[in-house]
């Protein structure tokens, strides 16, 4: 299988996962023994074991010091940064005001890629990341009711745009890196990293769980977050970014909402209406404008090839 079809596979079932999560931790969440905060520190802390457990059955890589602190960056923007802002923004927002705001992302990491990677903002790259974009946004917006009674904060969207931020710097920053270790070399140390700087938050938080509340469903809705919605998408993620440029990787975040609301349909909650049908096309076709846009080494190689004729 070539490198980018491997990339696109890895990210597509990423975003899968993602999408079925928006549910089942929604599900989790509606139990009064679990706030939001807490099911990630459960995430945190249940995917650092798994990691170092899996670790366990690979070759042991030689780590420097350099090493170490690209890892502890890489934790801070693409895991606690990331993780935390947006379920504390989420608390104090509207969810149609987080969902929106997410949906930047690809637009963030596309001109971060220009700034730091000199990657080229082609017009194609351009229209694909719009037309994706409006296809999250007519889900999102055909999903919630605009009134009075959806609460708003600046300080709520804000830490949803610095998740954002934080995300789309983590993809740009560290893909050159990322493509010089194992996957579960860096997930170990990467959620390692994350749990111990949020233990002045999580400890408190899992102690206040009233255990005797959780039932047997409950625990396998919170074990699907910790092995599927965090290990195993955290160890499919790297793959996307050695294979993939990061605007094109961010585009398939566009699935997520419309994943959630094929689940929500099967679930009998909800009917799959036009506005799904629509928003499900121009994802899709956005992920492959930007897919077939070129990069820079090939924009490079167009170039010497004209100057050589």
């Amino acid at each position: 299988m070539k490198g980018a079809s491997k990339g696109h596979i890895a990210i597509l079932v990423t975003n899968v996962i993602f999408g079925l999560n928006i549910v089942i931790a929604k599900q989790v969440l509606s139990n009064e023994s679990i706030d939001a905060l807490t099911l990630t520190y459960f995430r945190f802390a249940g995917a650092t074991i798994v990691f170092w457990i899996t670790s366990c059955f690979i070759k042991e890589e030689k780590m420097s010091l350099k090493d170490f602190l690209m890892i502890l960056g890489a934790s801070v923007l693409g895991v606690t940064i990331n993780q935390t802002s947006f379920i504390a923004g989420l608390n104090s927002t509207s969810p149609i005001d987080a969902s929106l705001i997410i949906t930047l992302t690809p637009i963030l990491t596309m001109l971060i890629s220009a700034a730091y990677l000199k990657e080229p903002i082609t017009s194609k790259k351009v229209i694909g990341v719009l037309v994706g974009c409006t296809g999250a946004v007519i889900l999102i917006l055909s999903n919630y009711s605009l009134n009075g009674n959806q609460s708003r904060s600046w300080i709520g969207n804000a830490l949803c745009l610095l998740s954002s931020l934080s995300y789309a710097c983590y993809l740009v920053f560290f893909r050159d890196f990322i493509k010089t270790k194992h996957p579960i070399t860096l997930m170990k140390w990467m959620f390692l990293f994350a749990g111990v700087l949020l233990l002045p938050i999580g400890v408190p938080k899992i102690k206040m769980v009233d255990f005797t509340q959780i039932n047997t469903l409950l625990y396998m809705e919170i074990l699907y977050v910790v092995l599927f919605a965090t290990f195993l998408t955290y160890l499919l993620i790297p793959i996307g970014q050695k294979n993939l440029r990061p605007t094109t990787l961010t585009m398939y975040n566009y699935l997520q909402p419309i994943i959630a609301a094929v689940i929500v349909v099967i679930l009998g909650r909800d009917n799959f209406g036009w506005e799904k049908i629509l928003s499900t096309i121009l994802v899709f076709l956005g992920v492959y404008i930007v897919t077939k846009s070129k990069s820079r080494q090939q924009l490079e190689q167009e170039k010497e090839s004209k100057s050589i004729n």
